[in-house]
């Protein structure tokens, strides 16, 4: 049997592991230091909601638009 795959299969999961150990204690060290900062956090969402909102408005119209127009020039839009 081959010594190499053990070595680094056993490298790559202590070396994994030890990268998420301090990522996740990481994240919840942030998540203590910025208790405060939740009615920021929630302005910032309602911001992106409002952003997605307008996105998916624009996106629709857009298909309307594209939609009467293939109607109107007479474009075949039939399933196959």
């Amino acid at each position: 049997m081959e010594w190499i795959p053990i070595v680094f299969v056993t490298f790559k999961v202590l070396v994994l592991g030890i990268g998420m150990f301090f990522a996740i204690k990481w994240h919840y060290d942030q998540g203590k230091k910025h208790k405060d900062k939740q009615k920021e956090m929630r302005a910032v969402l309602r911001a992106a909601g409002k952003v997605a909102v307008i996105f998916l408005l624009a996106l629709c119209g857009l298909g309307l638009i594209t939609y009467f127009l293939v109607k109107q020039t007479g474009l075949d839009m039939s399933m196959p």
